[in-house]
């Protein structure tokens, strides 16, 4: 049987509760015999700030760089709204995805047919849904320098962020989409601003060349990032990979994610280059939706969005894609069967809470497997 370690960072807020729906799905999968998974846990976000200083420490960042898959939760919350900048709770994840070359992050947008309902568009534009946005994620404006705040001679302040992209960036980010794109409807769709960002010129014509001699039996298509947001709202079914930019990412990708009706439901991969070697690449999953602070300790967060993480790292990590398709079908199967978290429950509907939607999955995982 095979064995994978993985390394758990449940954060702050919802993140510790919705962690162990994850380990109760991971067990079954144990003893099943479809794996082993060796587990180790650590503390990220406002969690470590307060026993560390930061916002992950040392030691957690070895576990990490050692572990075959990274398991993340959700970090931040007011009471850290005050730390200093740098050990912020986000500090962490953004560490995280630097130190380990996680370049290429993945956010499916999917729409359950039993949700259809429960978008704010009409059920006809979204039922079906099968978006996945590839986004990268170590460059551009976010990690560009300069990155300040001066003070000038007139006394006026000026704030400076610095969008960076060189070649090789962008070739491996294309190649992660058109690759994707070829097990799914063969489409990429390139979303930047080559008509005011000379980084969006570079952008378009570097994915074209990608293209063109890489991959010429997937179609690409050029789109305007802003024109992008208005299409995903306008008829979303038309896209299949988007491709895009560390920003325009950030936000395409959370346009996407409410087209299903929750951020609850949608789990994303952080993947980086494969290893010279084995072949392997350092990967961390994570759930979209934030640490909601409000609810936490509740039993009222929606653990299908860490569970759905999990089973993207048994696709992009472990390699047991049946495993993954099976988990896949028991989200399916319970939301079929009605069964909701309040994120997700029509007015008067009846709800579960974080403990109940697990376990529901587990009886579906068993249901399916008898």
């Amino acid at each position: 049987m095979a064995s994978f370690n993985l390394f758990l960072l449940p954060g702050d807020g919802i993140g510790p509760e919705i962690m162990v729906q994850v380990k109760e799905v991971l067990s079954w999968f144990e003893k099943r015999g479809v794996a082993k998974f060796e587990t180790e846990s650590g503390l990220v976000g406002g969690c470590a700030y307060d026993a560390h200083g930061k916002a992950i420490s040392e030691s957690d960042m070895a576990l990490a760089q050692a572990a075959d898959a990274v398991l993340f939760g959700a970090v931040g919350g007011p009471k850290w709204a005050d730390v200093p900048y740098d050990a912020r709770p986000e500090a962490g994840l953004l560490r995280l995805r630097k130190d380990l070359g996680l370049f290429a992050n993945l956010r499916p947008a999917i729409c359950y047919p039993a949700l259809a309902s429960a978008s704010s568009l009409k059920p006809e534009l979204v039922e079906g849904l099968d978006i996945l946005i590839v986004r990268e994620l170590t460059g551009g404006v976010y990690f560009g320098e300069p990155k300040e705040i001066v003070t000038l001679e007139n006394g006026e302040k000026r704030a400076v962020d610095t969008q960076v992209y060189s070649t090789h960036e962008i070739e491996r980010i294309a190649r992660v989409a058109f690759d994707l794109a070829g097990t799914r409807r063969n489409k990429v769709s390139s979303a930047e601003k080559h008509n005011v960002m000379k980084s969006g010129v570079l952008w378009k014509q570097v994915v074209t060349k990608v293209g063109k001699e890489e991959y010429p039996q997937v179609e690409l298509e050029h789109v305007l990032a802003d024109n992008c947001a208005m299409q995903l709202v306008r008829r979303p079914k038309q896209y299949d990979v988007i491709v895009c930019d560390n920003l325009f990412g950030d936000i395409l990708s959370d346009v996407a994610a409410m087209l299903t009706g929750s951020l609850g439901m949608l789990p994303s991969a952080s993947l980086g280059a494969p290893d010279a070697v084995t072949g392997k690449r350092k990967s961390l999953y994570e759930p979209v939706h934030g640490s909601a602070p409000d609810i936490a300790g509740k039993g009222l967060a929606n653990p299908i969005a860490m569970i759905g993480s999990f089973a993207m790292a048994l696709r992009y990590s472990f390699g047991l894609g049946d495993a993954a398709d099976l988990l896949d079908k028991a989200i399916s199967r319970v939301l079929d069967g009605g069964t909701r978290t309040a994120d997700i429950a029509a007015p008067g509907e009846n709800t579960v809470s974080t403990t109940e939607m697990g376990a529901a999955i587990v009886a579906a995982l068993n249901e399916i497997s008898a």
